[in-house]
């Protein structure tokens, strides 16, 4: 039975960042306020579709495994924000690449989509179904966020990621997963306004109201994410001393260094990069990923732990066995437009195009 080695890798970030002093002109807040909670100094807006960036990340992840569109088989498309509900994101990034009646399928599991993407891609793999997938992670969260709620605007935002898996007879790519959820529990991370519920009923206004109960999210995100990273080390035999490097879903930094703690693995073996990009939600591990690439921090044959948290309340862990490649074979020169706009005036037009609040 076949691998499926990660070969390709590539991230789209926005260009206009929202600093926590842009948040200050329009909220009760303060730079010292949010990062002394979060650990977050600025995130990306986009002033593209979602769909603009998961195309740059894509092209980019093509290029750095020596491929086309054409050698596509099939696309995993992890999104909690898509940019139409039907046709789905999958689809629309088919026909931009050039891969040409591949599988085309999205995952919403919100935070983990990436991560569940991933796994659904390894097993199509496993089992022969395809030989190549491209499975992307990616979030344009900024059109959906209630601006007005301090407890949720400071911690999101907007970013894309790909990567390129390949059958291969080499150990490496997803060697065990943990996948898992608390539905019973899924109420405390809600976002009103989106989807169907809302439809007709004299509620779709245009505008979003967030149920995000802080703390009882910080206390199921490190049990789930603390708990699978043990399992999946348990299940394969592996200590925590043999994990290279921790790659985890990037909520905010408190959360990180208690899942961290649970996992008993050093922080200084765990990639964060929260404080420039907040919470892209599924984009966040495959955008970390690559930066952990272009920072040398992975290297041949290197043991990576991958857990996440997301709505559902979905969790889970990933532990990857690293290829033998951690340098991009080529590179694409698709890029997005300059913005025009500053990320503050991105938001601005968001907080005034809102419509009367949900009843």
């Amino acid at each position: 039975m076949p691998n499926a080695g990660i070969t390709g890798w590539g991230k789209c970030l926005p260009p206009a960042a929202l600093s926590n002093n842009d948040i200050a002109t329009f909220l009760d807040t303060s730079d010292e306020w949010i990062t002394t909670r979060t650990g977050i100094s600025e995130r990306r807006i986009s002033h593209v579709p979602l769909a603009d960036m998961a195309h740059v990340a894509a092209e980019r992840a093509l290029a750095c495994a020596g491929l086309s569109g054409k050698d596509i088989e099939l696309i995993v498309f992890g999104t909690t924000t898509h940019d139409d509900q039907c046709p789905n994101m999958a689809s629309g990034l088919q026909q931009r690449i050039g891969a040409d009646g591949c599988a085309a399928m999205d995952v919403n599991t919100a935070c983990t989509s990436f991560l569940y993407g991933l796994s659904t891609a390894t097993a199509m793999i496993r089992s022969g179904v395809v030989r190549s997938a491209l499975v992307v992670g990616g979030e344009r969260i900024a059109p959906y966020m209630n601006w007005d709620d301090r407890n949720v605007s400071v911690l999101f935002g907007d970013g894309a990621a790909a990567v390129i898996l390949q059958a291969t007879d080499e150990e490496s790519g997803v060697m065990l997963e943990k996948l898992g959820c608390y539905g019973e529990a899924r109420d405390i991370l809600r976002i009103h306004g989106i989807g169907g519920a809302y439809v007709h009923q004299d509620r779709l206004t245009g505008v979003t109201e967030w149920q995000f109960e802080g703390q009882e999210i910080f206390k199921k995100a490190v049990t789930g994410m603390g708990g699978a990273c043990e399992d999946v080390l348990r299940r394969a035999g592996k200590t925590p001393d043999e994990v290279d490097l921790v790659i985890p879903h990037q909520a905010n930094l408190r959360i990180i260094e208690y899942v961290a703690k649970r996992a008993n693995v050093p922080m200084d073996r765990v990639f964060v990069n929260v404080q420039r990009y907040g919470n892209m939600s599924a984009a966040t591990v495959p955008v970390a990923l690559c930066e952990a690439l272009e920072q040398g921090r992975i290297k041949s044959g290197s043991l990576l732990l991958m857990p996440a948290f997301g709505g559902g309340l979905t969790f889970c862990a990933h532990l990857v066995r690293w290829g033998a490649r951690t340098q991009p074979i080529g590179s694409s020169s698709i890029d997005l437009p300059p913005s025009p706009y500053s990320a503050l005036e991105l938001v601005q037009r968001y907080r005034r195009s809102k419509g009367h609040a949900l009843t």
